[in-house]
Formats: C-alpha cells, structure tokens, sequence
C-alpha cells in the first residue's frame, strides 16, 4: 500500500470509511483507527466533502432530518448518496 500509514499489513482486518475519511480496524489495538493519523476515531470528524461536522441528531448537516427516511448518507464525496425509506405499515 504505497502512501500508508499501517505499520503491518498483517494488523490490518477490514478498511472503511467514516464521513469520507479513510478508516481501518487494528487486530493489535482491537479498534478502529483514522488511515492518515493513526489515532482511534473516537472524535467525529467533519464530512470530507462538504467540512461540516453532523448534526447534533447525527444527520449529515448537508441533509438534515428527511422526512420518511430511517437512515441516510451524503457520500461525503466517496460515493453516491444513500436513502432508506421507513417501513410504513397499512
């Protein structure tokens, strides 16, 4: 991995992202840590794309609350956005 920050490979189980920033889970620290700095995501960053930080609900602050909508995500500039309607019974 050419521009890494892991130190081994081997410690390394599965990567992600988190609001657009690049994350990985550490099989030594049994813990999720930011790519670029090494540090545990224990801090919300802001969005990659837009710099806003979320809600205090938690929202993606370029969404908002969506009315009709369980969940969602901006991409945050690494893919497309994300809706998931709410089940609405009878």
């Amino acid at each position: 991995m050419t521009g890494s920050v892991y130190s081994e490979l081997d410690d390394v189980l599965v990567t992600a992202y988190s609001r657009g920033h690049k994350i990985y889970f550490s099989l030594t620290r049994d813990e999720w840590l930011y790519h670029d700095n090494n540090k545990p995501i224990d801090e919300m960053r802001p969005c990659a794309k837009c710099g806003e930080k979320p809600t205090p609900e938690g929202y993606d602050a370029c969404l908002g609350y969506l009315d009709g909508i369980s969940s969602a995500c901006c991409g945050h500039g690494k893919s497309n956005p994300i809706l998931t309607k709410k089940d609405i019974e009878g």
